[in-house]
């Protein structure tokens, strides 16, 4: 009988239990999707740009001599952004900055010494005027201080190109799925399996004649199948209720969901190796939140990193959760490809190698 027995079916049969047992939980749907969509309409509502500063870049050969420019560098709301002509201008075109700041001595008779020319994209418009408020401001006080209001040391001459907003939502969006991914990952896998181990239903499963590894395949697939719903969810709300940016339409949702799946494999692994460890179910959130909480304020889930003290990037940047969150990003809004992703993907590859060398150590049956 044994050798007609069908290990696929089984672990089938104990993904489909599974899964139709995650439905019906509260908890999961609450903390997975009911959670993250609550938090999506709040940022949603609000719109807008994701950063409360205004980024400005200078262009190549701007006039750095004047006392303008040495103002503006200054000015605590303006963060100044530097990189290629290539990627400035990219940048601009997709709002991560308002403007770039091109400053220039006039030749001739001109009534002003210098021109301030503004470059800003049809994307920053709504940071724009405050830009431009603020450069007056400035120029006005340049005037009183050395010529007593009877010329204007600047003129403003603008320019806009064509662009596209970078919202809140695409800001936001991915960062909830991440939320959700290692969430419901790591917490839901660990209180799975202890309460399996603990219940004395996986010592049951495993004097069964289905193979130990159909038995945490089962239970993994349907973790698997319900996370990614709640992902393909989250990714529909973003887009037809506030529209969350999908550069490359169904090409950048598939790229999305396979992101996803990658990830998901590796938060579980921590889930794995908290059930292991954990010797009561009340220590398990202590261990969950250990490696979750601090991700969730130091990965760019809520605000971006860039808020965060120059001593941490280098460190920031190799956590899983900033991995997923980055590749998303790049994904959705850039309309970056698989591959494109690769560092990304190559950090969370390491995290998994890892994670999974600590379950096989760590793993019990009983």
């Amino acid at each position: 009988m044994s050798e007609n027995y069908s290990q696929l079916k089984a672990m089938l049969a104990i993904s489909k239990a599974s899964l139709k047992s995650t439905f019906k939980s509260p908890q999961a749907t609450f903390f997975s999707l009911f959670f993250p969509i609550v938090l999506i309409a709040i940022f949603g509502a609000i719109g807008g740009n994701s950063s409360a500063s205004v980024d400005i870049a200078f262009s190549k050969d701007c006039d750095t001599t004047n006392v303008l420019y040495q103002q503006m560098n200054k000015i605590p709301i303006y963060k100044i952004v530097k990189g290629t002509a290539a990627e400035i201008d990219d940048k601009l075109k997709k709002g991560r900055i308002t403007a770039v700041v091109d400053i220039k001595k006039t030749i001739g008779d001109s009534a002003h010494q210098y021109n301030l020319h503004l470059i800003s994209s049809s994307a920053s418009q709504r940071e724009f005027p405050l830009l431009q408020s603020i450069i007056r401001d400035l120029i006005r006080n340049v005037d009183e201080q050395f010529y007593g209001k009877k010329q204007s040391y600047a003129t403003i001459t603008k320019e806009e190109v064509p662009g596209r907003e970078y919202k809140l939502i695409d800001f936001f969006l991915p960062g909830m799925i991440g939320f959700s991914l290692i969430g419901a990952s790591v917490f839901g896998v660990a209180f799975l399996f202890y309460s399996l181990r603990d219940t004395l239903v996986l010592k049951r499963m495993y004097s069964s004649p289905i193979k130990k590894g159909y038995i945490v395949l089962g239970e993994s697939l349907s973790r698997v199948i319900f996370q990614l719903c709640t992902v393909v969810v989250l990714v529909l709300f973003g887009k037809y209720f506030y529209h969350f940016t999908l550069a490359n339409g169904w090409i950048t949702f598939i790229n999305m969901m396979i992101i996803s799946f990658f990830a998901l494999l590796v938060f579980m692994g921590f889930g794995f190796f908290v059930s292991g460890i954990a010797k009561n179910q009340s220590v398990i959130p202590i261990y969950a939140n250990l490696f979750m909480f601090p991700q969730y304020f130091l990965s760019g889930t809520f605000f971006p990193r860039s808020a965060l003290p120059q001593g941490l990037q280098p460190f920031i940047k190799f956590l899983p959760l900033t991995a997923l969150n980055d590749a998303m990003r790049n994904v959705a809004f850039e309309g970056a490809g698989i591959l494109d992703c690769w560092k990304e993907l190559g950090i969370l590859a390491v995290w998994g190698i890892l994670v999974y060398a600590l379950v096989t150590k760590t793993f019990r049956w009983e």
